[in-house]
C-alpha cells in the first residue's frame, strides 16, 4: 500500500443552472484529479472521467475543465470503473444538490433530467432510453420505494438519535475501448477423440471470462461444455492481447471464439450433410481422413463509427441498471448498517446469469467500500497513513446488506456484442453510490431535528467520523467544523 497508488482522488467545483421545476440548462464544471508523483495512468482515467461526465442526465450546455495534479504521493493508478466511478458521483451529488434548491424530491429531479427517447449525449452517441427507463421504472416498484419512502419518513419523525435513509440511483455506464485495444484473437483445435482445446488473449482473474467463453464455442460448436477445456492465456498462443479490463472483453474475445469456431463448423458442414445421423465425433474423424484443417483463429475488432470521427473515446454500447439502498445511521456514533439493497441490472441476454449476479454482487460491495470505508490519509510530507487492515478498513461479511436483492432485466437485446450479451464487471460498482445518497438522507434528517437545513458538503468516504460530524448536534461545536458554504466535493 506504500509503494502502489490507488484509484485517483477528485477535486470537483462546479456550477449548475436549472429552472424552478428542477430542469438542468447547464453545467460548468472544473475538476483536478491527484494523479500522485506521474502521470503513467491518468491521462485515460482522466479521458474516462470525461466520458461520462453527463451520467445518465441530459444538459443541453456544458462547460468541463479537467486538470491533472502532480503531487508527492506514490503515482495513483486504474482501478474498476476508473474515471467513470468518480464522474459519476460528482453527477449525483450536483443532481442532488439540484433537489435540495428546488425542494423538490431527489428521485424526482432525476427522472426530470434523465435521458428521453431520441437523446443523444454531449458526444452525439445514441441512448437505449427504454432500458434506462425500464430500469428505472421496474425498480421503483419491485423496491416499493414510494411506499417505504413514507415509512422512513414517519419512523424518522419517532427516533431523534436513529435515523433512516432511503436513495434510488439509475445507471448508465459507458462500455468501449479507443483503437488500438478494442481487438481480440482466439484460436481453436479439435482434436480427433472430438475433445476441444480452446486458447484466446483474455486474463482469467475470477471474473469467469474462461468459463463464458466455453460456453460461447459450446453454443457455436453445439457440443457440450463438457468436451471443450480452455488452455491457460499465452502470447506464444494468441500473439498481441489487449489488457484484460475495462468490461468489454467477454465482447471482444465471445466474438473471436465465435469466429473460430464458424470456420471449424463450416468445415465440418459438408460431413454433417453427408451422415446427419452421425455424431460430433464422426464428423471430425471425416475431415481428418479428409485431411481437412482441424484447428482454427479466430479474430474479431470493434467496427469503426461511420462516419469517424475525431473523439478519442465514444462508447460502443451503454449499460443500464437502477439501485434502491435503505441504511440507518447512528447519529451519535455516526455508524450505518445497509437494511436492503434492490438492484436491476440490464445485462443484455446474459451468458451466464449465476456468474453475472456474483459480479453484480462484488462490483457494489467493492463499490460500498469506496464509498463508506476506504479512506486514505496521507501526512503533510505524502508519508502513507494506512497501511493494513488495522488502519484500511474494507468491506467484511457485516457489511452485506440485511436483505440484498439483485434482478436481471428481461427482453434486453444487445446486437453489439456476442449472443446478445452485454459487460458487467464495472458497472454495478457505481451503483453503490445509492448506499452513499441513503446514508447523506438519514442525515438530512438529523440535521433537521437540531434546526439545521440545506444542503450540506459529505465527502467520500461517508465515514463514521465524517456522518458524525455532518449531524451537527448540540454536542458538536460548530465553530470547529464549520466549512466555507463551496460547491468543493
Amino acid at each position: 500500500m506504500i509503494t502502489v497508488g490507488g484509484r485517483h482522488p477528485v477535486l470537483a467545483n462546479y456550477r449548475v443552472g436549472f429552472t424552478s421545476s428542477g430542469k438542468v440548462l447547464a453545467l460548468e464544471l472544473t475538476v483536478y484529479l491527484d494523479g500522485g508523483c506521474n502521470g503513467s495512468i491518468s491521462a485515460r482515467v482522466r479521458d474516462f472521467f470525461l466520458a461520462m461526465v453527463c451520467y445518465c442526465y441530459t444538459i443541453p450546455n456544458i462547460k468541463v475543465k479537467a486538470h491533472i495534479c502532480k503531487t508527492h504521493t506514490a503515482s495513483n493508478q486504474a482501478m474498476r470503473a476508473f474515471g467513470r466511478v468518480q464522474s459519476l458521483f460528482i453527477a449525483e451529488t450536483w443532481i442532488s444538490h439540484v433537489a435540495m434548491a428546488t425542494g423538490i424530491s431527489q428521485e424526482k429531479v432525476r427522472e426530470i433530467n434523465m435521458f428521453q427517447d431520441g437523446d443523444r449525449t454531449y458526444k452525439d452517441e445514441p441512448v437505449d432510453s427504454v432500458n434506462l427507463w425500464r430500469c428505472w421504472n421496474e425498480l421503483t416498484s419491485s423496491s416499493q420505494f414510494y411506499t417505504r419512502r413514507a415509512e422512513i419518513d414517519n419512523y424518522n419523525s419517532e427516533h431523534r438519535w436513529e435515523k433512516r435513509g432511503l436513495a434510488i440511483t439509475p445507471l448508465m455506464f459507458f462500455i468501449g475501448m479507443p483503437r488500438p485495444v478494442n481487438q481480440a484473437g482466439a484460436l481453436l483445435h479439435v482434436y480427433t477423440d472430438g475433445s476441444v482445446l480452446l486458447t484466446h488473449g483474455g486474463t482469467e482473474m475470477g471474473q469467469g471470462l474462461h468459463t463464458k467463453m466455453i460456453q460461447v464455442a459450446s453454443r457455436a460448436l453445439g457440443i457440450p461444455p463438457e468436451r471443450i477445456h480452455q488452455s491457460e492465456t499465452s502470447t506464444n498462443l494468441v500473439p498481441n492481447a489487449v489488457r484484460t479490463g475495462g468490461s468489454y472483453n467477454s465482447d471482444i474475445y465471445g466474438m473471436a471464439v465465435m469466429y473460430a469456431c464458424h470456420i471449424i463448423s463450416e468445415r465440418l458442414n459438408p460431413y454433417r450433410e453427408a451422415n446427419p445421423k452421425g455424431t460430433w465425433t464422426d464428423w471430425v474423424q471425416a475431415a481428418y481422413v479428409d485431411r481437412v484443417s482441424l484447428s482454427a483463429t479466430g479474430f474479431y475488432r470493434i467496427p469503426d463509427e461511420d462516419p469517424p470521427t475525431t473523439e478519442f473515446l465514444k462508447a460502443n454500447y451503454f449499460s443500464y441498471g437502477a439501485a434502491c439502498s435503505e441504511v440507518v445511521v447512528d447519529a451519535l456514533t455516526g455508524k450505518h448498517q445497509v437494511l436492503r439493497t434492490d438492484i436491476l441490472m440490464d445485462v443484455g441476454t446474459s451468458l451466464n446469469p449465476a456468474i453475472d449476479i456474483g459480479q453484480i454482487e462484488g462490483a457494489f460491495m467493492q463499490g460500498y467500500g469506496l464509498f463508506t470505508l476506504e479512506e486514505v490519509k496521507y501526512s503533510p510530507e505524502g508519508n502513507l497513513y494506512m497501511r493494513g487492515p488495522r488502519s484500511y478498513r474494507v468491506p467484511g461479511v457485516g457489511d452485506i446488506p440485511k436483505e440484498f436483492n439483485v434482478s436481471l432485466l428481461k427482453g434486453s437485446r444487445n446486437k453489439k456484442a456476442v449472443y446478445s450479451s452485454k459487460g458487467i464487471g464495472e458497472p454495478p460498482l457505481v451503483l453503490a453510490v445509492s448506499v452513499f445518497l441513503a446514508v447523506k438522507d438519514a442525515i438530512y434528517s438529523a440535521r433537521a431535528d437540531n434546526g439545521v437545513y440545506g444542503n450540506f458538503i459529505l465527502d467520500s468516504p461517508a465515514t463514521p467520523e465524517r456522518v458524525r460530524m455532518a449531524c451537527m448536534d448540540k454536542f458538536i461545536d460548530h465553530s470547529s467544523v464549520s466549512r466555507d458554504k463551496t460547491n468543493a466535493h
